[in-house]
């Protein structure tokens, strides 16, 4: 199930959100725990085994842990069992793969192996569980109070499948006590509706062009650019959407989740691109990742390193296969470099923007191709040596609105932040994201274009998040 669809919308949603606020606040996480395994159910009901596995053994090492007698072993075994897991569901087919590309080079005969189905979501939960571990260790998170708090923690529907990566830290005293009131309800409402039209209409919009243009076999230098442009609009408003409809779907439950996104293609830097872009990400691969490597603390040459390692192992969380890793070496050369030229903390020019957003969407380039091969031959493209001009059996097969969502997306990434900085002046006080639902003409605008994706969707009757594959 995913929140773009019309069972979701209509059937799940209001049934769930009946029953969560019929039950009494002492026992909510259990409608959480039995509503989240059936929204994770409706993919594959076999995982749900799996899923409870890896929920059962982190509480089981937890209690281990509470009981501080060789709570650091006990975290280490914890984590391992995790990474294991991880390891298996997500790696196995890639390893096997990969030996066997090896095998075929030196003239060998292939290894025969079964096939893995990798979960959905597999990477949020299996990170949110390894950071409890370590943080309950270290005594920098409470304990839960429940085994019902723990799991509903653990498997919570709003950012079950792509985020944001929770720390119990961070929730952990919402579960005991937190709010519902109609302002907090209204506000979530209208994340979501946001969330829900800037997928729909925008990245939805937009997903063919990109579709067609990696889809050819030597795209020309048209062909690509517009290719990389239609993924990056895509992507972005993909995952910001659903981060936001999460974030108001805890709302909502009256959760209040992290931000995931500030707005990260108006960077100056990809240093600073990091802090805008997956927040949740970037901050658990600093403090859990890193920071242990050693972080800044051991000399130049050791930090360039980490920076490297750190984005090639957050490269290949996103998915098994050498592209992701290839885009995480891209990020972290250019991290290292920034680092080496002294880039980190200096306040740069606007027009510094530029270049880093063209170094993103060459990244985004290799993110999304499906094999390395591919991505080289669309970089092949972007400089010319396919030819310039888009191919007629292309050209008339790019529609008019796909191409004005693209136009529409860009505007709208480096439009909103100027909006927002012009509220502000005119109000006088710091204009968040989330104001927006109290002022009547605003308000009314989500709804409208949240009844406008609603009709889209209609059409469509399933929408599914690029997110979901990671």
């Amino acid at each position: 199930m995913v929140f773009s669809s019309n069972i979701f919308l209509f059937a799940f949603l209001p049934a769930f959100l009946a029953i969560y606020y019929l039950t009494p606040l002492k026992y909510r996480s259990i409608p959480i725990l039995i509503g989240s395994y059936a929204f994770y159910a409706w993919w594959r009901v076999d995982f749900t085994f799996l899923f409870a596995g890896v929920t059962l053994w982190n509480y089981i090492v937890f209690r281990q842990i509470a009981k501080e007698k060789n709570a650091s072993l006990w975290m280490k075994i914890g984590v391992a069992g995790n990474l294991l897991t991880l390891g298996i569901f997500k790696y196995f087919n890639f390893g096997v793969d990969s030996l066997n590309m090896a095998i075929a080079e030196l003239g060998g005969q292939p290894i025969e192996a079964m096939k893995i189905i990798l979960p959905i979501g597999i990477s949020f939960y299996i990170f949110q569980a390894i950071s409890f571990l370590i943080d309950v260790a270290r005594k920098d998170a409470p304990y839960p109070k429940s085994f019902w708090d723990f799991s509903a923690f653990i498997s919570l529907f709003p950012q079950l499948i792509a985020g944001p990566i929770l720390r119990y830290k961070d929730v952990a005293e919402q579960f005991q006590d937190r709010t519902h009131t109609l302002d907090k309800f209204s506000e979530g409402a209208y994340r979501f509706m946001l969330g829900f039209a800037q997928k729909v209409l925008i990245a939805d919009s937009v997903a063919p062009l990109a579709d067609q243009m990696f889809g050819l076999e030597d795209p020309s230098f048209v062909e690509s650019w517009l290719g990389a442009l239609a993924y990056s609009v895509q992507l972005y408003f993909d995952f910001m959407g659903y981060s936001s409809m999460a974030i108001g779907l805890g709302l909502m439950m009256g959760f209040r989740f992290i931000e995931n996104f500030n707005h990260p293609y108006i960077s100056r830097s990809i240093t600073e691109f990091w802090r805008r872009w997956h927040i949740s990400l970037s901050s658990w691969l600093k403090d859990y990742l890193y920071i242990p490597l050693g972080g800044n603390r051991k000399g130049n040459v050791r930090t360039y390193i980490n920076l490297m390692m750190t984005m090639v192992l957050g490269g290949a969380w996103h998915g098994a296969n050498w592209t992701f890793v290839l885009w995480g070496l891209w990020h972290g050369g250019l991290l290292a470099v920034e680092r080496a030229l002294g880039f980190k903390d200096v306040n740069w020019p606007r027009v510094m923007m530029l270049p880093t957003l063209l170094a993103v969407i060459i990244g985004w380039v290799m993110f999304r191709a499906d094999s390395v091969s591919q991505g080289f031959g669309f970089y092949q493209g972007m400089i010319g040596q396919n030819g310039f001009a888009m191919r007629d059996d292309m050209a008339w097969q790019v529609t008019t609105q796909s191409l004005a969502f693209l136009t529409l997306g860009w505007l709208i990434i480096f439009l909103q932040p100027k909006f927002m900085e012009f509220r502000q002046k005119i109000e006088g006080e710091v204009v968040m994201f989330t104001t927006g639902y109290k002022k009547p003409l605003i308000a009314i605008s989500a709804v409208v274009l949240f009844i406008l994706a609603v009709m889209r969707l209609a059409a469509n009757s399933y929408s599914p998040f690029l997110y979901f594959q990671f």
